[in-house]
């Protein structure tokens, strides 16, 4: 797969009117990332393990 602008544009378009809607099954701190992947790799996430990083 490539990123292409308009696919990705109305990817977008489809989340932000909740046609589509991403499941996120975990969320760990920037500083957790090695448990994060150790928790993928189990094989048990339903959904996306997402990883936050403070701005």
């Amino acid at each position: 797969m490539r990123a292409h602008g308009q696919q990705l544009g109305e990817i977008m378009s489809l989340i932000e009117s909740g046609i589509i809607r991403p499941v996120v099954d975990e969320v760990f701190p920037f500083e957790r990332t090695k448990d994060a992947l150790a928790y993928v790799e189990t094989g048990r996430a339903k959904g996306k393990v997402v990883i936050t990083v403070a701005g």
